[in-house]
């Protein structure tokens, strides 16, 4: 799985692939700058007007003039920003690549009246080792780039801001895009930031996976191409037992939607058998919507029956606590907890040393500060989210942009599969469906909680590219399959 590294490192990983590849630095940066422009190439950018690049003294306005030159060779028409002062500043890659730089390029003084001829702002001034306060030098530079009125487009990272910090919008670069190399930066991650950052962008530059060995993180980033090999083979001979007998626990009066939603995502994962509890006034409520998944209610005899559970979509909690509690008592596998299920955990907090041990708990940013409490930027709340899963030997799956899934172990891996359309009533229980699939089909809690996170976001995008902001969490359920197909899992 793709390491996310400290700014700090990313020196050490470059003299890494250069010592054990044998390339230069030189040709690292030029892979930088072909993984931009064959993004940049493929947005359909118009060529009649001129390009800017703001272009700083190290490696990130070397790329930046990489950049420059390799535009001009297919007629775009570019410019340089000087924010570098002094030729002598520049780093040696960027010395090498200034001299590189067509005699067409013009190099023109930072000032707001250039920008009238340039409908497009690339951004290569500062990059990931910035350390301590901003110059005074560089926040008047950045302020006045950011008077620009075109599209402004950030490489590696917005100028200004940290690596691994929250970011203050009147000393950041404002990017419409930041395309960033070989792994997205911590700062990227962060909704705080998403206004410095806007569409983020990750592009490969083919450093060595041997070159991270020894840098050391708990940040992680999945990816597509870690999941197929999460996944469980089945044969001809799999039958609807192998699939997974899977209990959902949730649902009353006015709510039976959450639970309804659940279960079809259960379905549509793969779930062999799937068993709905709610209260008897709305068995048939779930029978009519869900013909394929069984119904009970009352007590819950032989819990062990089943092989995952996943409980509090749409539950309620008023007389519920006297339930939870016995079947926490009674069922000893991981189990998926979400929505009122979370809000019971947060009012009895006693109840958390009954949760079996890497059971998944699936909070949004609100039921996380009910559960584990309230911070001040993500950055903190990602801390909390650690601490809170190592102390308590659980999986917690931290909703929204770029989901974390923060393990026992004190890993946190970010999710790279998802888009904002995903910001409606129902998805999160359509998530819990399928992470409750997953275990029930056999797959290690962290297994299941990771594809089901993965599964999620891509079958929203798939719904996304025909239904945008119109997007339902029904329409998800119905691109699962889509899912599968896509990444060639049979």
């Amino acid at each position: 799985m793709q390491k996310i590294l400290t700014g700090s490192q990313v020196k050490d990983l470059d003299a890494n692939h250069v010592k054990i590849t044998g390339e230069s630095s030189l040709k690292l940066m030029e892979s930088a700058a072909e993984s931009f422009v064959t993004w940049f190439l493929g947005q359909g950018f118009r060529k009649d007007k001129k390009i800017l690049i703001a272009v700083g003294a190290g490696n990130n306005g070397g790329d930046g003039l990489a950049v420059a030159r390799m535009l001009v060779e297919r007629q775009f028409q570019v410019a340089i920003l000087d924010c570098y002062g002094l030729v002598e500043k520049f780093s040696p890659d960027a010395l090498l690549n200034f001299n590189l730089l067509p005699k067409s390029v013009q190099v023109l003084k930072l000032d707001v009246d250039v920008f009238e001829q340039a409908s497009i702002l690339i951004d290569a001034y500062l990059g990931v080792g910035i350390k301590g306060e901003l110059r005074e030098e560089a926040i008047q530079n950045i302020q006045v780039l950011n008077q620009f009125h075109g599209e402004k487009i950030s490489m590696d990272i917005p100028s200004g801001l940290a690596s691994e910090g929250v970011g203050d919008k009147d000393n950041c670069f404002m990017a419409n895009w930041t395309v960033t190399f070989e792994f997205p930066k911590l700062a990227l991650l962060l909704p705080d930031n998403s206004r410095i950052v806007g569409e983020l962008v990750n592009t490969k530059i083919g450093v060595s996976p041997k070159a991270y060995h020894q840098l050391d993180t708990f940040y992680f980033f999945l990816e597509e191409a870690n999941i197929r090999g999460m996944h469980r083979i089945f044969t001809r001979f799999s039958y609807k037992g192998d699939m997974g007998k899977v209990l959902l626990i949730g649902g009353s009066p006015g709510k039976m939607g959450a639970l309804i939603l659940c279960a079809k995502s259960a379905l549509r994962t793969g779930s062999g058998l799937v068993t709905c509890h709610m209260e008897d006034s709305e068995r048939f409520i779930i029978q009519t919507a869900v013909p394929e998944a069984m119904a009970s209610w009352g007590l819950i005899p032989n819990p062990e029956f089943y092989d995952a559970v996943g409980i509090g979509p749409g539950w309620g909690t008023e007389n519920r606590l006297r339930l939870f509690r016995q079947f926490l008592q009674d069922f000893k596998k991981p189990i998926v907890v979400d929505a009122d299920g979370l809000n019971l955990l947060a009012s009895n907090p006693e109840l958390l040393s009954l949760l079996p041990k890497n059971s998944v708990l699936t909070p949004h940013i609100g039921e996380f500060t009910r559960l584990v409490g309230s911070a001040e930027d993500h950055l903190e709340r990602l801390k909390m989210a650690r601490k809170f899963a190592i102390e308590n030997e659980i999986i917690l799956v931290l909703k929204g942009a770029n989901t974390v899934i923060n393990l026992p172990d004190g890993r946190q891996i970010f999710n790279s599969s998802g888009t904002k359309y995903m910001a409606t009533g129902g998805s999160g229980d359509v998530l819990t469906g399928m992470i409750t699939a997953y275990l029930g089909m056999g797959y290690s809690p962290e297994n299941a909680a990771l594809c089901g996170v993965y599964h999620h976001g891509l079958a929203g995008e798939i719904a996304s590219k025909s239904k945008r902001r119109a997007m339902i969490a029904g329409d998800i359920i119905d691109a699962i399959p889509e899912t599968y197909i896509q990444l060639n899992i049979s």
